[in-house]
């Protein structure tokens, strides 16, 4: 019998982020399952250029856009290299 905590853990946009449209936005819980980490891992790692900034909704309320994330997790940013924008 599969452990009913586990499912409930993973974010529904997590499972189904694949069927999101790119206009989409995801909040950090999703951020934090598409690449494995922290909280404090993704707000380092979004300074540092390797995931996306955030969108700012309000003072304790950000949310990332689903395009942006597909997009840096197919290319991800190497170490050391600069932020380049077209």
């Amino acid at each position: 019998m599969a452990n009913p905590r586990s499912s409930k853990s993973i974010p529904a946009e997590l499972t189904d982020f694949d069927k999101l449209p790119d206009s989409a936005h995801v909040r950090l819980r999703v951020v934090q399952g598409l690449y494995g980490c922290s909280p404090s891992a993704v707000w380092r790692n979004c300074k540092l250029g390797f995931i996306p900034a955030p969108i700012k909704l309000a003072r304790n309320l950000a949310c990332w856009n689903v395009g942006e994330l597909r997009a840096a997790l197919k290319n991800p940013r190497q170490e050391g290299q600069k932020n380049v924008t077209p």
